[in-house]
């Protein structure tokens, strides 16, 4: 018995020392098994798996032997020709003795001298099971402090917010590792007919624009984005800086914070491959008629020596 206990406190005092030592980063309950103070609490596990192993052995023996003694019993009344009667069982004990009840016939060894219009009070103790909660909750408060304030093998409220801060920045870089953003250069940008491009930049749209431009573009509370007419201009890069931007002055708002820059091209690419497609019901024209740039011409010049 003194080795067993020789060796839990040495085990205890080893890893309160390793938990000392080791950087407070990362929780017992995040890598458990890397944890110094593992095989402490391996141990008190096996301990109590044991202790409750044995107590369900013990209570089992208990009652077959409680029935070889409940036969015999009735075996020796029958002899001696009395009736037989069962003793209290066990529960019926314990129930007593959890809730320390004094019998009627010696209230008056603990009657108070205390007299309210005939009622009389009673000198009782706290049951039992009372005292034993009380008790429960220092144990408790003990083992709480030693794993969160001493040990420090299980984390705070502010450890597991920070733990939680942390897993979802690292859940946040495998993301962008797998999914990198798409750099933008507005000033280079250049209008394509990219089929996948085009269908992202329709979901985008029919999200986020076709309350006010409505689904085909025809025009509602905004201006009609499929006629040759436009506000802001019509270039591939003015579209893309007024949903960057957005017009404050006539309600729109600048999509910058919501959408990514990727997105942004995405429904300016979309928006820019409707144009022409005469929906039904057209808003009237507004602003100012717009001709797309003709492309620079790439002959070139042959001189002759």
């Amino acid at each position: 018995m003194r080795t067993i206990a020789s060796t839990f406190l040495f085990i205890l005092i080893s890893a309160s020392a390793m938990a000392q030592d080791a950087a407070p980063a990362t929780s017992f309950w995040r890598d458990p098994f890397n944890d110094p103070l593992f095989p402490f609490y391996l141990v008190i596990g096996f301990v109590f798996l044991t202790a409750f192993l044995v107590i369900i052995v013990a209570i089992y023996m208990l009652q077959v032997l409680n029935v070889f003694i409940r036969k015999a019993a009735e075996e020796r009344a029958e002899k001696l020709g009395v009736k037989y009667v069962a003793p209290p069982s066990y529960w019926s004990k314990f129930w007593d003795q959890i809730n320390a009840f004094r019998p009627a016939e010696k209230e008056a060894d603990i009657m108070l001298e205390h007299n309210y219009d005939g009622i009389r009070e009673l000198d009782n103790h706290l049951p039992p099971w009372w005292k034993w909660l009380l008790y429960g909750s220092i144990v408790w408060a003990a083992i709480y402090l030693v794993v969160y304030h001493v040990t420090g093998s299980l984390p705070l409220m502010e450890g597991e917010y920070q733990a939680e801060v942390t897993k979802a920045e690292e859940q946040r870089a495998k993301l962008l590792a797998l999914n990198p953003p798409v750099s933008i250069d507005e000033s280079s940008l250049t209008y394509s007919a990219d089929e996948a491009i085009l269908k992202k930049g329709r979901q985008i749209y029919v999200t986020n624009c076709a309350s006010c431009h409505l689904a085909d573009g025809q025009g509602s509370i905004g201006p009609n984005l499929t006629d040759d007419y436009w506000l802001h201009g019509g270039s591939i890069k003015e579209i893309y800086a007024v949903i960057k931007n957005g017009v404050p002055e006539k309600g729109m708002i600048s999509w910058a914070p919501v959408l990514s820059p990727e997105q942004i091209r995405d429904v300016a690419f979309y928006i820019k491959s409707i144009h022409g497609t005469n929906p039904p019901n057209p808003k009237a024209p507004q602003g100012v008629l717009y001709t797309e740039e003709a492309a620079p011409s790439a002959d070139t010049v042959k001189t002759s020596i």
